[in-house]
């Protein structure tokens, strides 16, 4: 057991006692008074508090952008840790030049944030492409000067070659391992390492915290400023940090964060890499994990209709052994799922595109990126010679649960999928559902939308352009 938070700061070791469930951003303005770094809107979203984070891989560091306002302390055990402070040595780091040079800025609060987000790319980009540099930008927000002037500055960095990021060594930071459990100040944080060391303190403490990526329970820890006395973390559990790949199956362990799914994904299913580019930043992707997406149950978590709709299987582990099912069966009501206490989520397994198949996803929000959704609808089709062999269509944000909709599917299957067919199904998506009115939408709306997308669907088959927008 450790009584310490160790880990490396803008390249130099630290160990701190301090309790490991405050918040990085909290820690780093009142204890080193790295103010550099800023809230803006505690919720991962303004990018203000963003941050990189190094892990050590095959022999290297490698630098992704983080928000420190929903990340804990005992979340950099082990870690190196950068803020916009880092970055300059005895010159400026070059993203930082450019963003002077090239009048990138103005009134500042924002600037450090999207300095990290680019250096970050910086790092590990080989190419000045722009969608890369929009998409690092994506969970950065400024009001004040417009982006033009900063993708300018990207541009003329991101691929040089010479933006590297200063930190410790290879060596020094293998010494430096994450440790078990820590405990101090009156909290503890415990970090197992594998699935048996995880499902024993599940059934010892099925109350504590269960910590995934903390993309969501880190928010109302940072706008509630409540505390959590004891944690378990699931980020070094080896089994669910996996990733298993046959010919037909891509299996993704529970911890595996959004980054890596979308790595694997994408070349498979280019709509569903667009829906995870949308519902998180690069900062939220490096953190949030798939199984923690789930886990969390919520009606308008944009991973489940997706992968309902590509028939995913989740599996959940316990000390008793494990079981298997259908990822549409494992949300019974709102927030309510078959977790039981003594269980968690061990992975998720998709199928690889059959012969024949067809997979679109929509979301629907009043803002295009990092939105909630106000209608998510998933579909997926195998074809043969035009006629539907089968369907899986799902939606998100129209009910209490992310639901499959089998009578939408009944509608198109023996069928070829023409404006008749896509009606059909339609009718019967409005005769699913009765949502609910908020602020996001009405319910005459959300069905309108929701019945719409078969007909999105049908033209997008077709090969007729849609102008991508937020509606």
């Amino acid at each position: 057991m450790a009584n310490s938070i160790r880990f490396f700061l803008n390249g130099q070791k630290q160990d701190v006692a301090v309790r490991p469930d405050i918040t990085v951003l909290e820690w780093l303005r009142s204890g080193p008074r790295l103010t550099g770094t800023k809230e803006g809107c505690a919720e991962g979203d303004c990018g203000a508090c963003s941050v990189l984070l190094g892990d050590a891989s095959n022999g290297e560091i490698r630098y992704h952008a983080a928000n420190s306002c929903i990340m804990t302390m005992g979340q950099i055990d082990g870690r190196a840790l950068v803020t916009v402070e880092g970055l300059k040595g005895e010159t400026l780091h070059p993203i930082q030049a450019a963003m002077a040079e090239n009048g990138s800025s103005q009134c500042g609060f924002c600037t450090p944030g999207i300095v990290i987000s680019l250096a970050g790319l910086a790092a590990n980009e080989t190419a000045a492409d722009d969608h890369a540099i929009h998409d690092a930008l994506a969970g950065n927000l400024c009001r004040c000067t417009g982006y033009r002037p900063i993708v300018e500055a990207a541009r003329k960095v991101v691929g040089d070659g010479g933006a590297s990021i200063p930190g410790p060594t290879v060596e020094a930071f293998e010494e430096l391992k994450s440790s078990v459990e820590i405990a101090t100040s009156g909290a503890v944080f415990h970090q197992p390492q594998t699935l048996d060391d995880l499902l024993k303190l599940r059934r010892d403490r099925p109350d504590t915290v269960l910590l995934a990526g903390g993309t969501d329970l880190g928010v109302a820890l940072a706008d509630f400023h409540g505390d959590w006395r004891e944690v378990i973390s699931t980020a070094h559990v080896r089994e669910l940090r996996r990733i298993e790949e046959t010919p037909a199956h891509l299996s993704f362990g529970a911890a595996v964060t959004w980054e890596e799914v979308l790595a694997h994904v994408a070349p498979l299913y280019p709509s569903f890499a667009t829906l995870i580019r949308r519902f998180g930043s690069a900062q939220i992707r490096s953190m949030g994990t798939i199984g923690g997406n789930i886990g969390t149950a919520s009606p308008i978590g944009d991973g489940p209709p997706a992968l309902i709709a590509l028939g995913a299987e989740i599996e959940l582990a316990s000390q008793g052994g494990k079981r298997t099912m259908p990822l549409e069966d494992f949300f019974l009501d709102y927030r309510k799922t078959e977790l039981k206490p003594d269980e968690v989520i061990a992975s998720i397994r998709i199928s690889k595109p059959a012969g024949g198949q067809e997979f679109r996803v929509y979301k629907i929000s009043k803002r295009y990126d990092q939105d909630i959704s106000t209608v998510c609808g998933a579909f997926s089709v195998v074809r043969d010679g035009g006629i539907v062999k089968s369907a899986r269509i799902a939606f998100g944000g129209m009910a209490a649960i992310p639901k499959r909709v089998r009578e939408a599917e009944a509608a198109l299957v023996g069928k070829r999928l023409d404006a008749e067919a896509a009606r059909a199904c339609a009718a019967a998506i409005r005769d699913a559902f009765a949502p609910l009115s908020d602020w996001r939408g009405s319910a005459e709306y959300r069905l309108m939308v929701a019945a719409n997308l078969a007909e999105r669907f049908r033209r997008d088959l077709l090969g007729e352009t849609v102008e991508v927008m937020a509606l």
